[in-house]
């Protein structure tokens, strides 16, 4: 489905989409948190909120280039603010709300913001905090109701826009010479790398990198007119902002805002979307539920739920293969459909027409699973630099355990890390292809590769070398024209014995284990391969009663003999079809789990594996204790 208007930049695009719709269309719906009811807004409405806090910004003596930041959660006010700045020509610099106010105070810095939207209290608080740091920081907006008088440079959301609101016919025409001066090339918003290791970046985004990449993701992923999206992944995340945002909006659908990541399924049941954008995590939970439940049911409700399954695959590999599937496997899909998968649509909104899943890797029994059930799973993959979208699993014939195909105007190197060569590449045009390559690092060309980091010259020609090729620091490889992601160069271990070995599917093997939570490999170094285990602790408490097995609390039920010989288990299984130096040989496991707040996880919920290799080096040197 292609974009509903022509755009070249955001303003430009906000525009067109205001001129195309009906003023009672709606554009966004968040839930209001006095009346508990779902509250709409129009594109019309939308269009005079978004105007009334140009003109206030534009007062405020914020001008072109100038930076906006916001720390907020998902919801109306967030679209606004972009849209404002789009539209005046600031640059928008959004930061994660689970951030320490140390962190903020970096970005702040770093970025020299002149304005700081906040969401709630505890928001307000850290910019409170760290204001007399950040000397190019002129005001603070909150969007909650103030319980106490406020210091003098903070001021309400409230007030901000009835002041624009009042503002905008004298400033209307203003603002207006403004916007046409608005470019392509010009930097829409700036995307603070979550740091895994050293110091975050600001990644420069142009509305080119944006309306490109939203244009191209259309063009593989059919978001229609009548779409729905709840949206909950982080808007200051690049995937969210340009395929649940730009792309979305772009096609002319609705975008509803979760409460919170807590009420996402409660969300999912009130608004019932069309379309799900989401990080692997999910799906994983939403499996992992699934199995549990099928394995707590009786031995018939077994071989029913496996029969279904195996259904469900036979039809969907069959239609992937010959286009469509004969009456007798169709006539069991849609059995299996009603018996068994009816419950996970309904949970899932009973809507959905398909779900996107990046910003990770998504296990390819997973992928499988979903399509099974009838819930079509999209894998893409990109980073933040490249605004975000690379590849996209193609809806006709998705390959679980690929990326998919690279999208138009993108092209895809694979250079080998030996001597550097560029050994195999596509672009979005050269399809259909059954090219295979051999494995390297994948480096990409194309109009959404980022501008360069924010003031940062040395790290930008780090990773755009000469000929514009950006390179991604990923290791991985074409298969019949589809791209396969091995894992990231900097993960990869290097055992005594010199061997190379990649964590990153080693670990994805194990996320579709009942009793494992989380897991992370070790082996830099060493003689051989050992696991750090967050395990499942409801399935395990779960196990525990129903082998009558006695403990003193958590630490006690750890240590149990029983449980121990449960994951010795899943490693010996794993480590009997693995290669010699891929063998998990030793694990231990933990009660704490890895999550934002402890600094074991980033923002977007990837290991820092630095952090949690020195949070357990005792653990792990004991695990190698008496190796010679």
């Amino acid at each position: 489905m292609a974009a509903l208007v022509e755009f070249e930049t955001l303003p430009g695009l906000f525009s067109a989409l205001v001129d195309h719709h009906d003023d009672d269309v709606t554009a966004l719906q968040y839930k209001d948190k006095k009346s508990k009811r779902w509250e709409q807004i129009s594109w019309s409405a939308l269009r005079d909120r978004v105007n009334a806090l140009a003109a206030f910004l534009h007062d405020s003596g914020v001008r072109k280039g100038d930076r906006v930041a916001l720390l907020t959660e998902n919801r109306p006010e967030w679209a606004i603010v972009d849209l404002a700045c789009q539209n005046i020509g600031a640059i928008n610099v959004s930061l994660y709300t689970s951030l320490p106010a140390s962190q903020v105070a970096y970005i702040i810095k770093d970025s020299a913001a002149r304005v700081f939207f906040v969401s709630t209290s505890i928001q307000q608080r850290k910019a409170e905090e760290i204001f007399d740091a950040c000397t190019d920081l002129e005001s603070v907006i909150t969007m909650t109701t103030p319980r106490k008088e406020l210091p003098e440079f903070v001021s309400t959301w409230t007030d901000a826009e009835a002041r624009g609101a009042e503002l905008w016919p004298a400033l209307a025409e203003e603002v207006g010479r403004v916007t046409d001066l608005i470019k392509p090339d010009d930097v829409a918003a700036l995307i603070y790398t979550s740091g895994t290791t050293g110091t975050p970046k600001g990644v420069m985004l142009t509305h080119e990198n944006f309306c490109t990449n939203a244009q191209s993701a259309l063009g593989l992923v059919p978001f229609n007119p009548g779409d729905h999206h709840l949206s909950f992944l982080p808007l200051c995340h690049s995937f969210e902002r340009t395929a649940g945002y730009t792309a979305v909006l772009a096609a002319g659908g609705k975008i509803s805002y979760a409460e919170s990541i807590d009420t996402v399924n409660r969300n999912l049941l009130e608004v019932s979307p069309t379309v799900m954008i989401s990080v692997p995590r999910l799906f994983e939970r939403v499996f992992n539920a699934v199995q549990k439940s099928a394995k707590e049911g009786s031995a018939i409700q077994q071989r029913v739920f496996g029969w279904a399954v195996s259904a469900g695959k036979r039809f969907a590999e069959t239609k992937k293969r010959k286009g469509s599937a004969g009456p007798l496997l169709s006539l069991q899909n849609n059995l299996a459909q009603r018996l068994v998968f009816g419950k996970l649509h309904e949970k899932l909104g009973g809507n959905l027409r398909f779900a996107v899943s990046g910003g990770a890797a998504l296990p390819k029994d997973i992928g499988e699973f979903f399509e099974a059930a009838g819930i079509l799973l999209i894998e893409g993959y990109g980073l933040t630099e490249t605004a975000p979208v690379l590849t996209v699993n193609p809806m006709g014939g998705p390959r679980y355990g690929t990326v998919g195909h690279v999208i138009p105007g993108v092209t895809i190197g694979i250079q080998r890390l030996s001597d550097l060569k560029i050994v195999a590449q596509l672009s979005g045009e050269d399809y259909p292809s059954n090219l295979t390559s051999e494995e390297g690092e994948i480096v990409a060309r194309g109009p959404n590769i980022m501008k360069g980091y924010w003031n940062n010259e040395q790290a930008t020609k780090e990773c755009i070398d000469d000929d514009g090729w950006y390179h991604t620091g990923d290791v991985g490889r074409f298969v019949d024209g589809y791209v396969q992601i091995t894992d990231r160069i900097k993960h990869m271990i290097v055992s005594k014995g010199g061997k190379n070995i990649y964590p990153g599917p080693i670990e994805d093997s194990f996320k579709s284990i009942n009793w494992i939570d989380q897991l992370l490999v070790v082996g830099e170094g060493r003689e051989f391969l050992t696991a750090l285990v967050v395990p499942a602790m409801e399935e395990l408490e779960r196990f525990a009663s129903d082998e009558g097995i006695g403990t003193n609390g958590e630490s006690d039920l750890l240590q149990h003999e029983q449980v121990l010989s449960l994951f010795e288990k899943e490693f010996k299984s794993y480590s009997r079809k693995a290669a010699s130096q891929e063998k998990i040989r030793r694990f231990r496991l933990i009660a704490e789990p890895f999550t934002i707040d402890n600094g074991m996880l980033t923002p977007t919920l990837k290991p820092r594996r630095k952090q949690i290799e020195t949070h357990y080096a005792d653990l792990i040197d004991e695990m190698y204790a008496g190796v010679v």
